[in-house]
């Protein structure tokens, strides 16, 4: 089967509990190549050991497109299920969205959890959730998530086995709730978001006076680290996808007292749940409304470039457009970090180039028009 380990070579089963051991499934074939769907199942490795998991395997299967009934077809999920059980794994988890009827067919082949990577990312968001604006968001994108799932006395997430980032939380508190109640409740957590968006919008206001500024990018760009560096302030900052979820604000150091706030926002990733896109429509609010964006890249990544059209793609959607980005390569401090030419490298560990991009951030917001007021100084007339 050519399964192998995180690390290239065949897993041993003895590593890790039963319930944490994860298989990693995908697909390749005219959409994508081998080693396209290669560098997604790396990505979705981050993200099951950011959820508390240890991949002990993975497994491939050439095709034009997922079998609709079992994503790998019959063949292939006989050989993950054997699998499964010689690696004594607890869960099995699938790089795309599954149906409701996948999964179905999967659980009734699969003695181990069956999940997919959504469920991975809205876990990995509750876990980390903190504000209540946060909560409310992560509660209504998993709720949407859970409710075309639920099939009579069972659901795909109420029916999942074992522990860790994926015991029920948030919205899946009572899972015996029929769709009646979780529409319901979807209709609260709506009306909540609204109230705290009318708030946001109000703060907001306040920031008049001041030129914003947003980082932004791809999760794990080192873009807390950077803005740690650039205002001062001692966010939690770590080097695991998503760990900053809520918007954060301070004033930018260093420009001469010009009164810049800066803003450190949730970072981007490919295939994020299209409800969690949804739900946090109004922490993107920060990005679609700053005078300018920073849009951080990791220069040490060996899919920079490709991190860096995701962004830009999700930036797209916002409508934000491309004058109002100013691109900066960070991590330039790491072995083999290459920033393009002509493009800003920094590094946010060491303060490398900050010096420039501080001075790139006010000569492009004059040059875009905006009223960046030296703090102190009178108004203008």
């Amino acid at each position: 089967m050519g399964e192998k380990g995180p690390d290239g070579r065949a897993a041993s089963a003895a590593s890790g509990s039963r319930t944490s051991k994860a298989i990693l499934v995908g697909v390749f074939g005219k959409l994508h190549g081998r080693a396209e769907a290669e560098d997604h199942l790396d990505e979705l490795e981050r993200l099951v050991d950011t959820a508390g998991g240890v991949v002990v395997a993975r497994a491939l299967q050439e095709r034009d497109s997922p079998d609709s009934a079992t994503y790998v077809g019959k063949g292939k999920l006989k050989e993950i299920a054997e699998l499964v059980e010689a690696m004594e794994a607890g869960w099995v988890v699938f790089d795309d969205e599954l149906s409701p009827s996948q999964t179905r067919n999967l659980e009734k082949e699969l003695t181990a959890q069956v999940l997919d990577r959504p469920n991975v990312i809205l876990s990995i968001f509750a876990s980390r959730a903190r504000s209540r604006e946060a909560m409310t968001q992560v509660e209504l994108a998993r709720l949407q998530y859970l409710l075309p799932r639920l099939t009579g006395a069972t659901t795909g997430m109420a029916q999942q086995r074992g522990g860790g980032a994926f015991r029920a939380g948030g919205g899946e508190k009572k899972l015996e709730l029929d769709k009646r109640k979780i529409r319901r409740r979807i209709s609260t957590l709506k009306e909540d978001l609204e109230k705290i968006e009318t708030s946001r919008s109000v703060r907001r206001r306040h920031l008049r006076n001041v030129a914003t500024v947003s980082l932004v990018g791809y999760t794990n760009a080192g873009k807390t680290t950077l803005f740690n560096r650039l205002t001062s302030s001692k966010e939690f900052a770590e080097d695991r996808l998503f760990a900053t979820l809520d918007a954060r604000h301070a004033r930018l150091h260093g420009v001469g007292g010009r009164a810049i706030v800066l803003s450190d926002t949730v970072g981007f990733l490919r295939k994020l749940p299209h409800a969690l896109v949804a739900s946090f429509r109004s922490t993107l609010k920060e990005v679609e409304e700053a005078d300018l964006l920073v849009h951080v890249v990791d220069a040490s990544s060996p899919e920079a470039e490709a991190q860096r059209r995701v962004a830009e793609e999700v930036l797209a959607e916002l409508g934000v457009p491309g004058e109002r980005i100013l691109v900066a390569y960070n991590k330039t401090d790491r072995p083999g970090a290459v920033a393009p030419a002509g493009e800003l490298a920094i590094s946010a560990v060491t303060g490398d180039g900050l010096a420039d991009l501080r001075q790139s951030i006010v000569a492009r917001l004059l040059s875009l028009g905006v009223t960046v007021p030296i703090l102190g100084a009178p108004p203008p007339a």
